[in-house]
């Protein structure tokens, strides 16, 4: 591991001075479960690295009109916050699935957000969601609608100086969503696929399974995680019947643009969008009928 300085600010704007002053030369630290894997393997080799730790309200969890996360929430505290398991469960479900409880202590929200691994399994369920993020600079505060978060393997929207704080999520009673993880093994492993769905019905139109809206987002099978739009266009503002549900399956599984490597085949991957996506829709126009 090369030398580098370390900062521990106790605020964003002294965070942000730093990295204005290193550029791309700094790291943050949030819960260091992939930084300190990497510099050790010299895959980042960083002159400065800044622990954002002390800056304690990166840590709430609060909701209102629209859900709050900060960047630094680990997974176990969304897997345990009673607020997320009463109003989202899906987010407490997706992060349970992540990785084991000794990793999940430490691992962040945004840590795993802006790692920006196309098999984020946080993303696609918070952009089902319609979630987003809020990002600090040197320049100031902006919001960026996290479906446009990721720009390729690895890198984000983010600018060298810019600091994830939070996450937004729309509070909607109306809208019910669900992830599912395909993997090897149980909890421990990275996403082969995921695909994760939000359907928002209104109460008039429940008796009929119509949806108002609809999002289906996958990882794990392209660069980002992404949207499946054109799948989305087929149930938009129709009714869900088996027929509409398994054209919008194959359709999500057309968009996907999955590659071959050691966890599965691109070919693989393809089949299993359909039949994930399927499976989901199914499953929530029974809940919602």
């Amino acid at each position: 591991m090369k030398p580098f300085t370390y900062f521990s600010p106790t605020t964003l704007s002294d965070a942000t001075r730093v990295l204005a002053d290193y550029g791309a030369d700094a790291r943050c630290l949030a819960g260091g479960t992939d930084l300190l894997i990497r510099m050790k393997r010299h895959q980042w080799l960083p002159r400065a690295v800044v622990n954002l730790k002390r800056i304690p309200w990166l840590r709430d969890v609060a909701i209102n009109a629209e859900l709050r996360i900060g960047a630094l929430v680990t997974l176990q505290d969304l897997v345990r916050a009673p607020i997320i398991r009463e109003h989202f469960p899906v987010l407490a479900y997706a992060a349970s699935k992540m990785a084991g409880v000794q990793v999940r202590n430490l691992a962040t929200v945004g840590g795993n957000l802006c790692n920006a691994s196309p098999a984020a399994d946080t993303a696609p369920p918070l952009i089902a969601l319609n979630a987003r993020a809020v990002v600090v600079g040197a320049r100031g505060e902006r919001v960026i609608p996290l479906d446009e978060f990721f720009t390729g393997v690895g890198k984000s929207a983010l600018a060298p100086d810019e600091i994830l704080c939070e996450i937004l999520v729309p509070r909607d009673d109306a809208v019910r969503a669900s992830f599912i993880k395909l993997e090897h093994r149980e909890a421990m492993d990275i996403s082969i696929a995921s695909v994760a769905v939000s359907l928002r019905n209104q109460k008039s139109e429940i008796k009929n399974q119509k949806c108002e809206d609809v999002r289906i987002v996958l990882g794990a099978v392209a660069p980002v995680p992404m949207r499946a739009r054109q799948a989305e266009e087929i149930l938009r503002g129709k009714e869900l019947t088996e027929e509409r549900i398994r054209q919008a399956a194959r359709v999500a599984a057309r968009e996907a643009q999955p590659i071959d490597d050691v966890r599965g085949s691109a070919w693989y991957r393809r089949e299993m969008v359909e039949v994930l996506t399927r499976r989901q829709l199914i499953a929530m126009g029974k809940n919602v009928a």
